[in-house]
């Protein structure tokens, strides 16, 4: 337990010191940003405002699917598997939205008129949530089945996500990067953390406490 809990640590300060960063290199971060959004195809923002959108859906249909498919058929690896999505997803959110709200970083368009995006959100921008939570799926379903074909297409949608957020002027790069970080470094630790409790739990069922 203990190193889960160094493991959340760490992921913190790397976060932190993005945010760190961000603040001393803005002109850079929103020049980033610029070369994605300004110059873009603005044919393409429906379907990027489509891949943006399938981020919460998506992040809670894997876990509800595999919740139910383990209930009904009574498959137990599945149940672990949908809890663990579901811990990471909750773990995401709530690092992601602490950080939003006590960083309280603008959104580009507040900071600068060429940044015109799609449509507006009031939240804070730092770090982005749907790049948080389509990482967090991506890299739960690629620690269960750690198979090619889970993971390029779990890490290809997710990274689709992340770069539609930029694309539609939402969020500057330093934000896509951070949600990344949170959402794969949550997921992680529910992967350590189930496997530890299931660990405690079969030693609990072999020496049981007379």
């Amino acid at each position: 337990m203990e190193k889960i809990i160094s493991f959340a640590t760490r992921c913190c300060l790397i976060t932190l010191l993005i945010c760190s960063n961000t603040l001393h290199a803005q002109n850079t971060d929103i020049n980033w940003l610029r070369s994605v959004h300004v110059g873009r195809n603005t044919s393409l923002d429906g379907a990027m405002n489509g891949i943006t959108q399938s981020a919460y859906p998506v992040s809670f249909a894997i876990p509800a699917g595999m919740l139910l498919y383990g209930y009904i058929s009574d498959k137990q690896q599945w149940r672990h598997n949908g809890w663990q999505t579901v811990a990471a997803l909750g773990t995401a959110t709530i690092i992601g939205y602490g950080m939003k709200y006590g960083i309280d970083r603008k959104r580009p368009y507040e900071s600068y008129p060429d940044i015109v995006p799609y449509h507006y959100d009031t939240d804070p921008s730092f770090p982005s949530g749907h790049t948080s939570l389509a990482f967090a799926t991506a890299t739960s379903v690629s620690l269960q089945y750690p198979k090619w074909y889970v993971i390029t297409p779990a890490y290809l949608w997710a990274g689709a996500v992340g770069y539609s957020r930029m694309h539609l002027g939402m969020h500057y790069p330093s934000d896509v990067l951070a949600g990344a970080i949170v959402g794969a470094g949550s997921s992680f630790l529910a992967y350590k953390g189930q496997q530890w409790l299931l660990k405690r739990k079969q030693k609990t069922v072999k020496n049981p406490v007379e």
